[in-house]
């Protein structure tokens, strides 16, 4: 398989995007239809797609924007805001720390604060350089919608059985493998990604992946109010649920579109889940074993999504 994925067709109404302003967007929706909210806003750090302003108007009118996001939040869904730093004169503001106080106004309750590690980026001179960024997942209640079977990674001893008392010779694990955690370590798209478009700042697909087979069950709706190229959407159809999104970059609502389309043909590369990270100081960078049980990997992720109490 080219890109190590099944691809299905999806129905046209399975995709809603629209170059529009995402509070013109989001306020004809109805309330609480919304299973996952999974975006990754401007940080204000003046992006060819964002106007730099001032860090408390920044949060006005993110504020805005999340107010209508929790409105169209379903009881039982989750709330995933990826962010990085805001910069300012060499000084650093975590845009996490920033905006908690916004979400937690809304009675939202913070479920992990996932820390995603990639390896490359740009290099500081006067700071450390910076590899991470942030997911808040935050839900309305404590009856949300979490199934961890579908995002479960390999363990580290598959084999491992209990040496003593009555379980004894049985595995100590669970077979289909072990919880990620809150820390995940996936590539950053930059220019030899597989799925690099003109987007300065672009979601790997598999990032949300996880997200989106995580927090929602077939056939439940998926949000983007910052979609960028789409990347949030893609993860969505994949998993057979429905993806809106929103851009006021009408050359990146169409490259989301082209993407959308080259999915249902069967033509979309994307990086799969389950393959590791390039480890240069390994045969084929460690990567040539996963490629090859990549093709049945999807299956089984298939199962799982169909089974979600198994």
């Amino acid at each position: 398989m080219a890109s190590g994925n099944v691809a299905k067709l999806i129905a046209e109404h399975d995709a809603i995007l629209a170059c529009e302003d995402n509070l013109s967007f989001l306020r004809p929706f109805k309330t609480e239809t919304m299973q996952l909210v999974v975006t990754s806003p401007p940080y204000n750090i003046g992006k060819s797609y964002e106007s730099r302003a001032r860090l408390d108007a920044y949060v006005q009118a993110q504020a805005q924007v999340i107010s209508e996001c929790v409105r169209l939040l379903h009881p039982r869904g989750s709330l995933c805001w990826q962010v990085g730093n805001h910069v300012h004169a060499g000084e650093i503001f975590p845009l996490d720390l920033v905006l908690y106080p916004v979400f937690r106004e809304h009675g939202l309750k913070l479920r992990n604060r996932i820390v995603w590690h990639f390896e490359h980026g740009l290099h500081c001179s006067k700071r450390l350089s910076g590899r991470y960024e942030t997911i808040l997942w935050f839900t309305k209640g404590d009856d949300y919608v979490f199934r961890l079977d579908p995002i479960r990674v390999p363990s580290k001893y598959p084999g491992k059985k209990y040496f003593k008392g009555p379980k004894a010779g049985q595995l100590s694990g669970n077979p289909l493998g072990k919880n990620p955690g809150d820390v995940w370590i996936f590539p950053n798209v930059k220019n030899n990604h597989v799925e690099k478009t003109i987007h300065p700042c672009q979601f790997p697909v598999e990032l949300v992946e996880r997200l989106v087979l995580a927090l929602t069950e077939p056939g439940g709706k998926v949000l983007d109010p910052y979609m960028g190229v789409g990347s949030s959407i893609v993860a969505a159809l994949k998993h057979r649920r429905i993806g809106y999104g929103c851009d006021t970059v009408q050359e990146y609502v169409d490259i989301a579109w082209d993407r959308v389309r080259a999915l249902r043909s069967g033509t979309l590369r994307t990086r799969p889940m389950d393959r590791p990270v390039y480890d240069p100081s390994k045969p084929h960078g460690g990567q040539r074993r996963a490629e090859a049980e990549s093709d049945s990997a999807p299956l089984l992720r298939l199962v799982l999504d169909e089974n979600p109490k198994r």
